[in-house]
């Protein structure tokens, strides 16, 4: 039971149990001297001398204590957590000696070892540099080649879900709804009609090109799917001679054959961190009254396989058809005019709810946002019962209930940059928030927070910093 404590409380409890056990041994002499002074009028002053003495030094032992937290137990923590973020979220800052200057020898001996792992690591990576620029440069060669044939391809797996598609399917996919990886071919094209298109396959080999309605959307779209040798994959190649692509504006090659296996795991809070899908997302608002205000620009990132997906992005402006007070547009910069035409709250988030569909949510200080989320999901009739995870607790988790845990803070600590013209906007929020969760993530797994349950279960422990952030 003891090892689920945190260092502080455990010491906290030493000292506590030291200092009751004194107590119990001055309460037992005392009662001890008092059956032996029965006839003595000194009794009173007796017992309140030895109720003092008791008082006394639980009052010392507070002291010790707070001394002992503030230049042992606090400084440990601060220290095992910059080793880790160093060691395992490739955060490239030199540890702060000054944090554990009461600890000896201790911090500058951290210091030096992670100061070698880092030049092992830098020595040994050179090679593993190479080969990953040069696969980036044959990726990027495949996605020009592939962005060259009138054909929009996809990988669906054997879950109809989406494992891979090139920039041309994304500008295709788009037209019904942001492309995504891991979610489900049937929330781009209808059901009923793909399936049909599935029957008449035979092992990569499909002359037939069916004509299959979008879904929820009035759009057609002519289909070849092959099935792949040995496999129960299928590409799904579209047609897109007709539609209006420019070449310079295609998006990169987007892929994650885990997704295969994804959809084959169990209960989400059991599935590995690193195979969920995540949609982190900020809002901005008209104030800070969740009963009162409204959002006018909400902003999200998904990552999967523990990397932010490049070209899976929502960045929307809401309309809150209400003015924006000028204090608000001071801090996100957003105006009247800027929302005119933009969709209202209700129409915003039920957008968003179809590009977070099956992902965990994740988003800084997150009881804020998704109090108006679920405040207009209610009028549309939408479920968000979703996983939530915040990054402010995962930062308690990380670094301890001590530290600031703002945004700032966070990503200062994490080696991360937000560049100044995006902080306050909800894209710009969103992708600091996600660079974190991404460097967070190994981190947790490292200590044995594996699974969406385990991570969940240690940020319950520190619910109370929301309500103060609050």
């Amino acid at each position: 039971m003891l090892k689920d404590l945190g260092l502080r409380l455990r010491i906290f409890l030493i000292f506590c149990g030291g200092a009751a056990a004194v107590a119990a041994v001055i309460i037992l002499s005392m009662y001890l001297g008092h059956s032996r002074l029965q006839e003595s009028g000194g009794v009173t002053a007796f017992v309140l001398a030895g109720f003092l003495s008791c008082l006394g030094l639980f009052a010392i032992s507070a002291f010790v204590w707070l001394l002992f937290d503030e230049n042992v137990a606090k400084p440990i923590l601060r220290l095992s957590a910059a080793i880790r973020t160093r060691v395992h979220a490739d955060v490239d800052r030199p540890i702060d000696l000054s944090e554990a200057k009461y600890l000896g020898d201790l911090a500058p001996a951290a210091s030096a070892v992670v100061g070698r792992l880092s030049l092992e690591k830098t020595g040994s990576s050179g090679a593993q540099a190479r080969a990953i620029e040069q696969y980036a440069r044959e990726r990027e060669q495949l996605a020009q080649l592939l962005s060259q044939i009138p054909v929009a391809i996809v990988l669906v797996s054997k879950a109809h879900t989406i494992s891979l598609y090139d920039g041309q399917a994304a500008d295709i996919l788009a037209q019904v709804h942001v492309p995504r990886l891991g979610a489900s071919i049937f929330d781009y094209f209808d059901k009923q009609d793909f399936l049909a298109a599935l029957k008449v396959l035979t092992p990569f080999r499909n002359e037939a090109h069916p004509i299959v309605k979008a879904a929820g959307a009035a759009l057609h779209f002519q289909l070849q799917i092959k099935r792949l040798p040995e496999s129960d994959d299928f590409l799904v190649l579209i047609d897109n001679a007709s539609a209006d692509i420019a070449p310079e504006a295609q998006r990169p090659l987007v892929f994650n054959f885990d997704m295969s296996e994804q959809a084959t795991q169990g209960a989400i809070y059991n599935s590995p961190l690193d195979e969920l899908s995540f949609v982190v997302f900020d809002s901005e608002t008209t104030g800070l009254m969740l009963n009162k205000d409204d959002i006018v620009q909400i902003g999200a990132l998904r990552v999967v396989g523990g990397r932010i997906v490049q070209g899976e992005a929502f960045d929307l402006l809401v309309n809150p058809g209400r003015p924006i007070p000028p204090a608000s547009t001071r801090v996100h910069g957003i105006r009247d005019e800027d929302v005119v035409g933009a969709p209202d709250p209700i129409s915003a988030v039920a957008q968003f709810h179809r590009f977070a569909k099956d992902a965990v949510i994740v988003a800084h200080n997150a009881n804020f946002d998704m109090a108006f989320v679920r405040r207009y999901a209610k009028r549309s009739g939408e479920r968000w019962d979703h996983p939530v995870l915040d990054t402010v607790l995962l930062s308690a988790v990380v670094f301890g209930t001590n530290e600031v845990h703002t945004l700032d803070a966070l990503c200062e600590r994490l080696g991360i940059s937000i560049p100044l013209e995006m902080r306050h906007t909800a894209i710009g929020d969103a992708k600091a928030t996600a660079e974190a969760l991404c460097k967070l993530l190994p981190i947790l797994k490292e200590r044995g927070f594996d699974s969406l349950e385990k991570v969940i279960k240690q940020t319950r422990k520190h619910g109370r910093l929301l309500k103060d952030l609050n």
